[in-house]
């Protein structure tokens, strides 16, 4: 009988050693568990980090190369502004050419007027004179009205290439992530269907809500997040209000 009660004292105890044994390893892992979660949220915001960084990046290569195509037409522009500006007096001034024969014409019928009237030379002297003066003014009156016109168009050329600008920087993506509900992989998906800008997403009819639902696989996720309500106050400036209305967007839990 007492070999009996020791028995079953020693395996009581066995049982409270191993079930406490087994509750700190249980204890260990749910540790664990929540480390590697932790690690699991920790890569996906280093991910998302990554992807917009990268986006950022690619938009700055394109402003770059915006800036540096549009560096190349101002200086094509002044360049041929100042070709025009250098090119119109010589064309100005060559026109008065025929004026050579006549001042020759002129003399030679002075010559043969020279036996009964001397003064005849005289006074052609003075014309031929005048067409000269006339043609220098003809020449300088050009090129004031050339960089006249070179001065108007350069106005112009700014203007042109402003709107140029302003139409490339309209069509820029913008970061679709900052929605609650649209994470690196919906971004792609998003964007491999043509949508990149909170204009597009604030501008869906219902009948694109059912459309974009059914070919991402959603169920009703579009109007649950709000996804329209948030492109539209992101597409309008209006940072305050949407800060107000979604505090979460743009943290880890966002998706």
């Amino acid at each position: 009988m007492g070999t009996f009660f020791y028995m079953l004292l020693a395996f009581l105890v066995g049982v409270l050693v191993g079930w406490f044994i087994w509750g700190r390893l249980r204890g260990e892992l749910d540790s664990l568990r929540g480390d590697l979660d932790r690690t699991r949220s920790e890569r996906d915001r280093l991910r998302a980090d990554s992807d917009r960084l990268t986006g950022e990046l690619d938009a700055c290569g394109r402003t770059r190369a915006d800036l540096e195509r549009r560096l190349a037409e101002a200086q094509a522009a002044r360049t041929g502004t100042a070709k025009a500006a250098i090119q119109a007096p010589t064309a100005l001034m060559s026109t008065p050419a025929p004026s050579k024969p006549a001042a020759a014409a002129s003399k030679t019928s002075a010559a043969k007027a020279s036996t009964p009237k001397a003064s005849a030379p005289k006074t052609s002297a003075p014309k031929a004179g005048a067409t000269k003066a006339g043609a220098s003014k003809a020449a300088t009156v050009g090129a004031a009205k050339t960089s006249a016109a070179a001065k108007k168009a350069a106005p112009a050329a700014k203007k042109a290439t402003a709107g140029r600008a302003t139409a490339a920087a309209a069509g820029k993506a913008n970061d679709l992530r900052r929605l609650i509900g649209i994470g690196p992989a919906n971004e792609k998906l998003l964007k491999g269907l043509g949508v990149t800008t909170y204009a597009q997403i604030a501008a869906w009819t219902a009948a694109d809500v059912v459309r974009i639902e059914k070919t991402l696989n959603f169920d009703g996720r579009i109007e649950r997040e709000r996804w329209i309500e948030q492109a539209k106050l992101l597409a309008a400036g209006d940072e305050t209000e949407f800060a107000r209305r979604f505090p979460t967007a743009g943290t880890a839990s966002n998706t």
